[in-house]
């Protein structure tokens, strides 16, 4: 009857503890093919030498193999200069250039001395190799760099002059009204 090496145990197999099952059938094909020696934790030396390998190769490979994406919206106004805010974040005056994680819908806020205030929203749409499963190998099993630049151009509109005679007149019919 063969018998099987258990780190420093010897059991046979017709006498086993049941618990010790899937440990004795993974060291048994753990040490197929193996003449190299066990050390006390049941792993055999061979063993243990390959996986430093496959480790090191692995650590190695990683950056080569990763890809890279780079997304960027610029925003450009006209006139130039305007004050940017993206979902409640300033983000500079135009023209302006931001990365970003997530495509989607962005609340946009356009303003400048002099000009209305724009205040909108708009969509960025993925690219197909940005949705699922491609996104896994274009992310990262593509050994390059993706770029994604997207722009946006907002024209603002000069403000209107405000006529204070008119004002007052509306101001007055609004008071008789209360």
């Amino acid at each position: 009857m063969p018998k099987i090496s258990i780190g420093r145990r010897t059991t046979d197999r017709k006498h086993f503890d049941t618990e010790l099952l899937p440990f004795i059938f993974l060291v048994s094909l753990y040490n197929q093919d193996c003449s190299s020696s066990f050390n006390n934790t049941g792993i055999s030396v061979m063993r243990k030498s390959n996986l430093v390998v496959l480790i090191v190769v692995g650590l190695v490979a990683t950056p080569i193999l990763s890809g890279c994406v780079e997304r960027t919206l610029t925003i450009n106004t006209e006139p130039l200069g305007a004050l940017v805010v993206l979902n409640d974040e300033e983000i500079g005056t135009s023209p302006v250039t931001v990365s970003f994680e997530w495509y989607g819908d962005y609340n946009v806020r356009v303003s400048k001395e002099g000009f209305e205030t724009l205040k909108t929203h708009r969509k960025l749409k993925a690219p197909w190799y940005d949705g699922f499963p491609f996104d896994f190998f274009a992310h990262t099993l593509n050994p390059g760099r993706i770029v994604n630049e997207y722009e946006w151009t907002f024209e603002l509109e000069p403000k209107k002059e405000i006529n204070r005679e008119e004002l007052i007149r509306k101001a007055e019919e609004l008071k008789k009204q209360l």
